[in-house]
């Protein structure tokens, strides 16, 4: 797993979210103080905290076998949070299969086509 994958996954899950922000689509959505704004409010940082690992990938070149393991649970619960809202799309057509596979799964796995 490298830092590849998450700047596809998050892009992927930012490509579905965005629109649900812009002003030209006439909602509120978003910027308003009703439940479902602050539902996208927070969805859209969930994705942003989990999609923030480059420094972790970075940390761990340089870390003892404690560290690593200690990273690599960090990177694995990651992985899932974002896992797991990319697969409220797994019928978009530019969801990829690697998005259905678990962090372990991806270091064995070759790199993966746009189609799903």
């Amino acid at each position: 797993m490298d830092v590849q994958h998450f700047e596809r996954i998050t892009a992927f899950i930012e490509a579905r979210l965005t629109p649900l922000f812009e002003a030209e689509t006439g909602s509120e959505r978003g910027f308003a103080m009703d439940d479902t704004s602050r539902a996208l409010r927070a969805l859209r940082n969930s994705v942003l905290e989990a999609s923030a690992v480059k420094g972790l990938f970075e940390q761990r070149e340089s870390a003892d076998q404690r560290m690593r393991n200690v990273i690599d649970q960090s990177v694995e619960h990651h992985w899932d949070v974002l896992r797991g809202i990319a697969r409220q799309w797994e019928d978009h057509a530019d969801f990829r299969r690697e998005f259905k596979r678990h962090a372990w799964q991806l270091e064995a796995a070759p790199a993966v086509p746009a189609e799903a």
